[in-house]
């Protein structure tokens, strides 16, 4: 039996499937022209809400209509994250499904509430505020925002310089409603099957007029990318970087009790072995990934630690040299009144953080800095305060409770007179790259080089590593700096200001790459003014809500 168009776009169950299925396609790693589905990947979505309009459906069976769709598109997406932990993976789509479903939710009531021209522009407008406030909260995972689905083609949204990652929602969310309204939206009710069945209204306007807006929506962001990007060029002084892959096995090789576990000596020395034969003289700077010195190090004791003695032994053997590296250490702290919220205690130890790190060694001589990740992925690397209570001693990727992190980025600066001083890192770790607004602070803050060190090897071989990889890519473009990715397995790369990766590594290899970075230091508009779409759409979704509640109590 075939399906018409008509049925097609009349049955709930079929939209719901639809829908999922193009965003996924048109997301990355899927590469051009898939990227084009993401501007209709909502369209089914939207007609599922008018679809269910017209039947009286009930908000209650809206909400389980968009959290299905949401939910496929949340397993089709990220399902990888089940291979790094099965309970970790499940619960990240399925809560995730459920708080993208809220603005969803709020649409409908405003829709119904407020009439037609009021309720789709809810739709984007709700949206767009969820996307700041999944950057910002406790629970933070924004890796489906929409913004993102454009990683694979950089060419396409050059002007992210301007707008950021929600520039690219902003988009997503304008064509998909500009194509739905040219569509659909001549009727006020759907056709529906014979059981529902009634007159519909027939277009106002000629076919050729109805698709012009959404034709502007496709192809002026396009337009203006091209232009951008074909005028680029790198700009900042030249500088010679070395990023190491050690490719230690997450599962097997890394920690303790794995079945082909490496000693942290023997980890370190690979990385010293593959950073030897990659060095020249013109060399500055040697990025490795993230936990690449594994055992604990306290801060407070770091200058006489075995791993420190070993890397000045290395850079002083190459004189202008500077390193960074993943660590794990430990911050202690004089007493209970002055520790953080994510302190533990011990009576041999006292109040102390254990923080996911990155140590900048300024030559060899030169003094050491630190910095404490702070984005930290929730449930892994940070609990809520509100659920502290509730899971108790629950262990969580190896440690009890929250990693301690810092209120500001920190930017590593050279401070002896041998090294560069036009060439400051800003140290990301791992999950922090997917963070626009994030990133953008360590450049007002003067860094002239992003250095990504990461960890990707716990999501094998999926799309997972693939798709954080290319996240950074508009990172690059939104501040205008060149990327150092270093990884401890997945991909370690080099990308420029344009958000091209001009050399990577393979996939599951030991390998360290060289290439000359260019060290920008001006500052784009994105991020000399910040974020300004996400905080602007939250206000304007709370006069919405109120509008809309206000107009049911006067009614």
């Amino acid at each position: 039996m075939s399906l018409s168009f008509k049925d097609f776009a009349n049955k709930p169950w079929l939209l719901t499937l639809l829908g999922p299925v193009l965003l996924w396609v048109g997301w990355p790693v899927h590469p051009a022209p898939a990227p084009l589905l993401l501007l209709v990947g909502l369209v089914p979505l939207l007609r599922l809400a008018q679809v269910l309009r017209a039947q009286g459906a009930s908000g209650g069976r809206w909400w389980r209509w968009a959290y299905l769709y949401l939910l496929l598109w949340n397993v089709l997406t990220t399902y990888w994250v089940a291979y790094s932990t099965v309970g970790g993976g499940i619960a990240a789509n399925v809560l995730n499904a459920a708080l993208q479903s809220l603005p969803l939710l709020a649409f409908w009531h405003t829709r119904r509430l407020a009439g037609r021209a009021v309720g789709y522009l809810s739709f984007g407008v709700y949206w767009l505020a969820f996307e700041q406030l999944h950057l910002t909260w406790d629970l933070s995972w924004p890796w489906l925002t929409l913004g993102n689905g454009f990683a694979a083609v950089p060419g396409w949204v050059q002007w992210y310089e301007y707008t950021g990652q929600l520039g690219g929602s902003v988009w997503v969310l304008l064509a998909n409603l500009a194509i739905f309204r040219a569509a659909f939206g001549a009727a006020e009710r759907v056709e529906l099957p014979a059981q529902h069945a009634f007159v519909v209204a027939r277009p106002a306007v000629r076919p050729a007029r109805r698709w012009l807006l959404p034709a502007l929506a496709v192809a002026l962001p396009l337009l203006v990318s091209f232009g951008i990007g074909s005028r680029w060029q790198e700009r900042g002084p030249a500088a010679e970087v070395v990023v190491v892959q050690p490719n230690v096995d997450p599962f097997e090789e890394k920690f303790e009790g794995g079945a082909r576990y490496l000693s942290p000596e023997a980890q370190r020395e690979r990385m010293i072995r593959l950073t030897e034969q990659t060095v020249t003289p013109q060399t500055r700077l040697v990025l490795w990934p993230e936990t690449s010195l594994e055992t604990y190090h306290w801060e407070n004791q770091l200058a006489a630690h075995p791993d420190l003695l070993r890397i000045r032994q290395l850079l002083s053997a190459h004189p202008g040299l500077r390193l960074v590296s993943g660590m794990t250490s430990i911050g202690t702290y004089p007493s209970k009144e002055q520790a953080s919220e994510t302190a533990r205690y011990r009576d041999d130890v006292g109040f102390y953080d254990v923080y996911n790190a990155a140590l900048h060694v300024d030559g060899a001589t030169g003094p050491t800095q630190v910095y404490h990740k702070s984005k930290l992925v929730p449930g892994v690397e940070k609990v809520p305060g509100w659920l502290n209570s509730a899971l108790g001693t629950i262990n969580l990727g190896g440690v009890v409770g929250s990693y301690g992190s810092q209120d500001t980025r920190t930017v590593f600066r050279a401070q002896s007179p041998a090294t560069d001083s036009s060439l400051r890192v800003a140290p990301v770790i791992c999950y922090e790259s997917i963070y626009s607004d994030y990133v953008s602070e360590y450049v007002r803050r003067g860094a002239t080089l992003i250095g990504i060190i990461t960890n990707d090897g716990w999501w094998s071989d999926s799309p997972g590593y693939k798709q954080h990889l290319l996240y950074g890519r508009l990172r690059a473009i939104e501040t205008r700096r060149d990327i150092a990715r270093a990884a401890n397995t997945g991909v370690s790369a080099f990308v420029n200001q344009r958000g091209d990766i001009v050399q990577q590594t393979g996939w599951w290899t030991q390998a360290a790459s060289r290439y000359v970075v260019h060290l920008n230091d001006e500052l784009t508009f994105y991020v000399r003014y910040g974020e300004l779409l996400g905080p602007a759409a939250q206000v304007l979704a709370g006069l919405l809500l109120g509008w809309a509640l206000l107009r049911r109590f006067v009614k």
